[in-house]
């Protein structure tokens, strides 16, 4: 029988939150490994399943359209369930994807495992913030968020050559295991260290299953046309007018739903919006190079798995000892400054990236990725911390769910957006990814004008990275 929260309390004292936040630490790390070791694999499954590039994105884009949308319930579970429920629940459910998708005989199996992982994946990912931010006193946040930080990023950072090693060892199907030790460590420890009844929960009102239906219809119409595009202009354009009608009246009915999905009240706040438009381009470019670049190093510079992992593993420590550094530094320098310099370094990673050839070297590109590593060390921790620092208490949960659904949101739309400007300028180049009569220069020179428009993206999002800061709501 598990303990209640004041005796949980009693018997570890001031160190019980820190214990908590590992907690939720290591169900984040298997999330996020999932999302992103499956990168590695994807020049396999191509082969395996026999997959063009726009049907091999979806491996990403399914994960993380899933994961957006279940975000958007992550306050709603944790008021009607608790955190010690709403945490195992999820944790279980990632643990089903991994197994099951280990074992896929088709795509569709393949692509529905990975949806389940990303639903997993959308609901774990948001829990650490709103508990650092209800758990901890204001001048601890930065650095609870850096520690936090420091243990999630070394999913990514490790991920990538772990599951490079794995494909070339045991073949695709051994990366989805990885999540197994995370999740039953994760259950473990949860058992452990959460009370069935906890601060996170509450009084929760009734979901708001219009909205939900309304957001999945808007965002999956919104992804498919942007798909379309590559093959079927007409049809791609009228998916993207759909989608986006559809969102319109998504928030239309939110400001005007008596239990909303998503607080609109967080608008008034201008740091708060300022923070989300940098939330949804920083998404966009994050997981719009982490799509990229182990396809570039495999189909462009033909590096095996391994090698291919091995070029940001460096990148993935140092990631690391940022965040951690960059969160102490939350607390004492304004979020904002933090927040555009990040933004300024990963756009010049990119710029690096964009000037490859075939001369260029495994240490150049290592040290291009790790100059735009050192830029995410920076917008981690801050970025949250400077959205949502002054915004009304009890909007909390709902901020940092709005948050974490548009960095997500950014983050699908970007790995689209890649994949359509790859296949453009390679139909501009004349050649094809595995084409081995084409010109690997010509291939180069097409990821090379990719990276170039990431650079470009995450340029823009430093003119709004500046304003985020606090001032009284609208």
């Amino acid at each position: 029988m598990s303990l209640t929260l004041e005796e949980l309390r009693a018997r570890h004292g001031p160190r019980y939150k820190w214990m908590v936040l590992f907690s939720l630490m290591i169900g984040s790390m298997a999330s996020i490994l999932a999302s992103t070791i499956v990168n590695v694999a994807v020049p396999d499954l191509s082969a395996h399943f026999g997959l063009g590039q726009e049907r091999a994105q979806w491996v990403s884009t399914a994960f993380m359209l899933s994961m957006t949308l279940s975000m958007m319930a992550t306050p709603w579970l944790l008021l009607r369930f608790g955190l010690r429920q709403a945490y195992t629940g999820a944790v279980l459910l990632l643990l089903a994807g991994g197994v099951v998708g280990g074992f896929s005989v088709n795509y569709p199996m393949l692509i529905s495992m990975r949806i389940v992982e990303g639903v997993a994946a959308g609901v774990l990912q948001p829990i650490p913030a709103i508990f650092v931010l209800r758990a901890f006193d204001s001048n601890q946040h930065g650095r609870a968020m850096g520690v936090f930080g420091f243990g999630v990023v070394l999913a990514p950072a490790i991920g990538p050559s772990v599951g490079g090693f794995l494909v070339e060892q045991f073949g695709w199907r051994s990366i989805f295991f990885v999540v197994i030790p995370f999740c039953l460590f994760s259950i473990y420890l949860a058992r452990k260290l959460l009370s069935r009844t906890s601060s996170l929960a509450g009084d929760a009102q009734a979901l708001d299953w219009k909205g939900l239906l309304l957001a999945g219809i808007g965002v999956v119409a919104l992804m498919n046309g942007l798909v379309q595009l590559q093959k079927e202009t007409l049809l791609g354009f009228s998916l993207l007018l759909a989608g986006l009608m559809t969102l319109a009246v998504f928030v239309w009915y939110q400001l005007r739903a008596s239990h909303p999905l998503v607080a609109m009240s967080v608008f008034r706040y201008r740091q708060f919006v300022m923070g989300a438009c940098v939330a949804f381009i920083y998404g966009m470019g994050l997981f719009g190079s982490t799509y990229l670049l182990p396809v570039y190093t495999q189909m462009a510079l033909n590096y095996s798995p391994s090698h291919a992992g091995l070029v940001i593993l460096p990148a993935g420590f140092v990631l690391a000892l940022v965040i951690a550094v960059a969160g102490r530094m939350t607390d004492r320098h304004p979020p904002y400054l933090l927040v555009s310099i990040g933004l300024v370094l990963l756009s010049v990673s990119f710029l690096l990236m964009s000037t490859g050839t075939t001369g260029t070297g495994f240490v150049a590109l290592m040290a291009w990725a790790i100059i735009g590593r050192i830029g995410l060390g920076c917008v981690l921790p801050a970025l949250s911390v400077g959205a949502l620092r002054g915004i009304d208490p009890t909007l909390l949960a709902q901020g940092t769910s709005t948050i974490n659904f548009l960095r997500q949101l950014g983050g699908a739309i970007g790995v689209s957006l890649v994949g359509i400007v790859l296949e453009w300028r390679l139909a501009a180049h004349n050649t094809a990814l595995g084409d081995c009569g084409g010109n690997p220069a010509d291939r180069i020179k097409a990821f090379d004008e990719t990276f170039l428009f990431l650079a470009a993206i995450c340029a823009v999002g430093v003119l709004a990275a500046w304003r985020v800061r606090a001032a009284p709501p609208r």
